[in-house]
């Protein structure tokens, strides 16, 4: 995004607009707006960078996670199961996972597992789940009202910009477009700036998104192989009294 942003501002300055030059014939008022923008920019830019790497990594993990406690629920290996679920600790399905066992497994020294301890365990899951669900979606909200106001920011700026050119034609007593054109073609740049900052913030946010909602379904998903797994342990121990 700074990127285009730079390459934009070299076409300009090819065809006569000088990027320094229409900072400084800038008010101070278009040049805060700028100033904003920017830091919008920094903002979405840094918020993009973490969640590409926090989903990245809970897929990876997850891939690696789920084939060994899958091997080790199997095998009855509770104990194991939990501790992959410690190592692969930015997996999303192994917070979910080790939830459900950690309070499956406090109720393992009695001879039978009843349905209130499922229900304890099923809570255990749901609660991991939507903290779960509220970290993945942490900085999502400031990449959406970025997206949506930074437009509107940069047309800001452009209407200030405006005016400053027209009060600078009022006070040096000149009339026609030729007057105001390098003004307003100043003042057009927060526009631009505003959709250069706005767009990939809209494409991150719906990309992103995504990417919860497959880690939701993925989450439930796992969530009920657990309980049933449970359901199972439960018939067992029925049968064995």
């Amino acid at each position: 995004m700074l990127y285009a942003m730079m390459f934009w501002f070299q076409d300009q300055a090819a065809v006569g607009f000088d990027p320094l030059t229409m900072w400084r014939q800038m008010g101070w008022s278009a040049r805060a707006v700028v100033i904003v923008l920017f830091g919008m920019s920094v903002l979405s830019i840094a918020v993009m960078v973490d969640r590409y790497l926090l989903y990245s990594a809970a897929k990876n993990q997850s891939r690696i996670f789920a084939p060994k406690v899958a091997g080790a629920l199997k095998q009855g290996r509770l104990d194991e199961a939990i501790k992959v679920a410690e190592v692969n600790k930015k997996s999303h399905l192994a917070k979910v996972v080790a939830a459900g066992l950690g309070e499956f497994q406090a109720h393992q020294g009695s001879s039978e597992v009843s349905g209130d301890e499922i229900e304890a365990s099923q809570r255990a899951l749901a609660r991991a789940q939507a903290i779960e669900h509220a970290e993945l979606k942490r900085g999502l909200g400031s990449l959406a009202t970025i997206g949506a106001t930074a437009p509107f920011v940069g047309l800001f700026g452009t209407v200030l910009g405006i005016i400053h050119a027209f009060a600078s034609m009022s006070a040096e007593k000149t009339t026609g477009l030729t007057a105001v054109a390098g003004g307003i073609s100043e003042a057009l740049v927060t526009t631009a700036i505003g959709l250069f900052v706005a767009i990939p913030a809209v494409w991150a946010y719906n990309y992103f998104s995504g990417k919860i909602e497959a880690f939701d379904i993925e989450m439930d998903n796992s969530g009920s192989e657990l309980v049933d797994y449970f359901l199972k342990q439960s018939g067992r121990s029925t049968a064995r009294k």
